[in-house]
């Protein structure tokens, strides 16, 4: 008999998680408020419900005999996800403590301090403080809600008007009515990730990956131009920051899931900050499923229906090293208007490195001027590998010689390309 899954959540890196459910024969039910979520469009049913409505989300689970739930790719979904879950007596893998500590930029601080991992300096302010810079930190500010993703809300401040006007702004994105108030981390940072895999309460470091952002937009959210795997502070971070974060996730008892976890490095020192405890738009499970062989997005499918998390192969399997291979994320991000013609794609999906595309727009759609300092101005997200660095350096020049992407005047809607990743600083991922 034909498994139900409802899965939480409408966004087109969702939409893929669908396809796979489908792909597997799963009649997938998707729950979003918006008629026209893309992640709607090849589900088997569809309900206008608001992610939050639990006792609507319950009642269809169980009109509809469902097998089973799983968040997308939103991280203010996976509390009500877990609270779901718990109502239905089915398979979930965030703990109570791991919504706390990973799904709530307060929460998330508080666990870093209280297992010795360095943070970002930087205060707390709810609707009812008085807004007042923090005495400890000069400016530039970063101002964050503390219960929203994607770069929404999210503004750089440089003086006391930007940065009351901000805070004003900010506190109207977060369900919390809780803005956090950080130092902001500058050009002069470096820019990394890692991404755990958590199976039978072990967790197992599956990938490490450098980023490369755009500063082109002035005071918003600074969003990914792409991003290259494995990291250049691999090593590192594994001596260093790896042990204390093992005895963070015991302490918080996760014994399934997926968590990615953002750091900037500066002088030498790791700062920790924005954790998802979920799929990732940044999608490293592609790269994974590519090179290592097995897929999070199946994983998580199955475990939602029969609470098993991946084959007993996996640790043989899991190599964050890439198996001395290199791979890369190219993020088009478009200025503001409408889109008049992609030229490119199909060669661009034809080449011999580019193994999986997200395509977030089309000819004729509009990006909003909302949209701009925010994941929401992604056009596409392509996905490369090659033997070496050398090789994925040529396969980002051969995708932005391949693309173009038009407005009605004839301009170019490309914000900024990735640029090209410094060899000497990979020479471990360099054949002889």
């Amino acid at each position: 008999m034909q498994k139900k899954l409802i899965i939480l959540g409408g966004n087109p890196e969702t939409g893929v998680l669908v396809d796979i459910a489908e792909s597997m024969g799963i009649y997938t039910i998707v729950i979003d408020p918006n008629p026209n979520a893309p992640a709607k469009k090849n589900a088997s049913e569809t309900y206008d419900i608001d992610g939050f409505d639990i006792d609507k989300i319950v009642s269809v689970a169980k009109e509809k005999k469902v097998d089973g739930v799983l968040v997308g790719v939103a991280d203010i979904l996976v509390k009500p996800y877990r609270e779901i879950c718990e109502r239905l007596n089915f398979p979930c893998y965030a703990t109570e403590k791991a919504v706390e500590a990973f799904c709530s930029k307060d929460g998330f601080k508080r666990y870093c301090e209280k297992y010795d991992i360095q943070d970002i300096p930087g205060i707390y302010l709810t609707k009812d403080s008085e807004i007042v810079k923090p005495q400890n930190i000069s400016y530039p500010l970063i101002v964050k809600p503390v219960d929203s993703g994607g770069g929404v809300g999210v503004k750089i401040c440089r003086n006391n008007e930007e940065y009351i006007a901000t805070v004003e702004t900010a506190l109207k994105y977060s369900k919390k009515g809780v803005v956090l108030v950080e130092k902001y981390m500058d050009t002069n940072c470096d820019d990394m990730a890692v991404y755990y895999t958590f199976r039978n309460g072990i967790p197992y470091l599956s990938a490490t990956f450098d980023r490369q952002l755009t500063r082109l937009q002035g005071d918003s959210s600074p969003i990914a131009l792409g991003t290259v795997y494995p990291s250049k502070f691999t090593e590192k971070f594994e001596k260093e920051v790896h042990p204390k974060l093992c005895t963070m996730f015991e302490g918080l008892n996760i014994k399934a899931g997926v968590l990615c976890i953002q750091f900037f490095v500066e002088n030498e020192e790791f700062y920790i900050y924005d954790p998802g405890f979920r799929l990732q738009g940044e999608a490293p499970h592609i790269h994974l499923a590519h090179v290592n062989d097995f897929d999070h997005r199946k994983m998580l499918i199955n475990y939602a229906l029969t609470g098993v998390f991946g084959e007993d192969d996996f640790s043989q399997k899991n190599d964050f090293m890439f198996q001395g291979k290199a791979a890369c994320s190219v993020w088009v991000l478009l200025k503001g208007g409408k889109i008049d013609s992609i030229e490119g794609l199909d060669e661009m999906k034809g080449h011999e490195n580019v193994h999986f595309v997200v395509e977030r727009f089309h000819e004729g759609d509009i990006v909003k001027e909302e949209f701009i300092g925010t994941e929401r101005q992604v056009l596409y997200r392509i996905y490369t590998a090659g033997d070496s660095i050398l090789e994925v350096n040529q396969t980002i020049e051969d995708i932005q010689n391949l693309l173009k992407v038009t407005d009605s005047n004839g301009n170019d809607m490309v914000l900024e390309w990735l640029k090209p990743w410094n060899t000497k600083e990979y020479s471990f991922n360099l054949k002889n």
